[in-house]
């Protein structure tokens, strides 16, 4: 009965659905192109034989004390750097949301439309998060580097600018997005932006915000990671140096480290979740 009701009724999107992926695929067609992606390159014979021996050289993995040691300190700094620079973007992103988010505007709820200073302000605060995400914190390591030399310095830098443009960007849209009740009664009796900010609109998105700022948490460490890579410290610095001197084992401790901090991140962002939700 079904199968005949099934043949008599057919999905009247399916015409749709259809157009759209053939549509998709012609489009991705000349991206893959203009990418030169040719996959089928793993699969021949000196790409295979490259990658068992590159791989060979796996197992076991490193785990003499000395080296566990020097991996115990430089995955030390690695969370520092990226503890260091997520606070430091904090401190960036905060005001930056407080000038950008347009629900938090006084003059918008006098006359419902903001004024022009206030919405100049606002532009400005959101070109300038346009500003510092849209440079990767790799790039801005390399210049940083030039600057204040080889180190972590580099890399906190780095996180500190790239990320405070990522978090003022997604603090102001779910603020916007969020029940603004609250903040408007407080803006309305005469309150503060700061005290709107913490007292109306943080309790309405408290667990969305701190979901998010602790991804970026475990996309700084894994930030950081790749800066040592440019000479930034931490882990990256040793994995690069290991690389270099194709010490297979020695990588192979490492990508563990890496799939244990990013497993660390992930608890910790189920466990505030929970405790807010």
């Amino acid at each position: 009965m079904s199968v005949n009701a099934s043949h008599h009724y057919p999905d009247p999107a399916w015409r749709g659905r259809v157009t759209a992926t053939l549509v998709a695929l012609i489009l991705l067609w000349p991206m893959l192109v203009a990418s030169e992606f040719k996959p089928w390159i793993l699969l021949d014979e000196q790409s295979l034989g490259a990658t068992w021996n590159f791989l060979s050289g796996f197992f076991p993995p490193a785990h003499s004390s000395e080296f566990l040691s020097l991996i115990l300190e430089a995955t030390w700094q690695t969370v520092a750097i990226a503890t260091a620079g997520l606070t430091l973007a904090l401190l960036g992103a905060v005001p930056l949301t407080l000038l950008a988010t347009e629900s938090l505007s006084v003059s918008r709820l006098e006359s419902g439309r903001m004024r022009l200073a206030s919405a100049a302000v606002r532009q400005a605060a959101r070109w300038l998060l346009v500003l510092l995400r849209s440079v990767p914190e790799l790039v801005w390591a390399l210049l940083l580097v030039r600057i204040v030399g080889l180190g972590p310095t580099a890399g906190v830098l780095a996180i500190a600018l790239t990320y405070s443009g990522m978090l003022g960007k997604v603090y102001a849209e779910i603020l916007e997005s969020s029940e603004s009740h609250a903040t408007q009664s407080l803006l309305k009796n005469g309150s503060g932006r700061l005290a709107a900010l913490f007292y109306g609109a943080l309790p309405a998105s408290a667990s969305e915000l701190v979901s998010y700022t602790t991804f970026r948490w475990e996309c700084a460490i894994r930030g950081s990671v790749v800066m040592g890579f440019v000479g930034a410290g931490g882990i990256g610095q040793r994995m690069d140096e290991s690389m270099k001197m194709l010490a297979g084992d020695e990588v192979s401790t490492m990508l563990i480290v890496f799939v244990l901090l990013v497993a660390c991140a992930d608890l910790v962002s189920t466990f505030l979740r929970k405790r807010l939700g």
